[in-house]
């Protein structure tokens, strides 16, 4: 948690910056992802189209699920011009670590450019790995609860709410959801909540 109206304005000046950056990283056509062995330990550069190309070079992403304090879990629908699962539901927030960048402030950025959040305080819950049927990930899962704004990048997600638990139980294995959410969820993410939301 930001401690200062300083400390605010300095992150939100951080995040401009980042905004630029990803734009021209986004113009360009390559972009680079770590290569990690299962330890997160950095052992290559690699691009995004060979991990995603079915290599299943692990790379680094990270998660953040966004709790409110009535215990609902905000989710988010995945555009259709997403390259991988386009039109499911999926965690509140996930995206890709960068080459060279920390996975705390990777999963500040995703934040940030998914939903418009700054303000937060992120817990961490576990690292896995998880392999889909295109690639394999190194998963670094946080949890927060927030209450507050939430402006959902209209690229990224075409749409955005937050989920009553048992509605959420309801649609497991109905294709609503991305695997690796159903995964999280169900081995990570629903055991912890009773510690999660207190």
């Amino acid at each position: 948690m930001l401690k200062s109206n300083f400390e605010l304005v300095e992150f939100k000046y951080y995040f401009i910056t980042l905004q630029y950056k990803q734009k021209d990283k986004h113009m360009a056509s390559i972009e680079h992802f770590p290569r990690v062995n299962e330890n997160g330990e950095v052992i290559g550069k690699v691009t995004r189209t060979e991990c995603h190309s079915g290599s299943f070079i692990l790379h680094p992403v990270v998660h953040l699920h966004v709790f409110n304090t009535k215990g609902e879990l905000y989710l988010q629908k995945r555009a259709l011009n997403k390259d991988i699962q386009p039109g499911k539901w999926d965690t509140s927030v996930g995206g890709h670590v960068d080459y060279g960048e920390e996975t705390e402030l990777a999963l500040k950025r995703e934040v940030w450019e998914e939903l418009g959040i700054i303000d937060f305080e992120p817990k961490f819950i576990k690292r896995y790995k998880f392999v889909s049927l295109q690639e394999a990930e190194l998963v670094h899962s946080y949890y927060c609860i927030y209450d507050g704004l939430i402006k959902p990048d209209p690229i990224e997600i075409s749409e955005g709410k937050f989920w009553n638990i048992k509605d959420i139980d309801a649609q497991l294995g109905k294709n609503v959801f991305t695997p690796n959410f159903e995964q999280e969820w169900t081995t990570i993410v629903r055991e912890n909540r009773p510690t999660i939301i207190q």
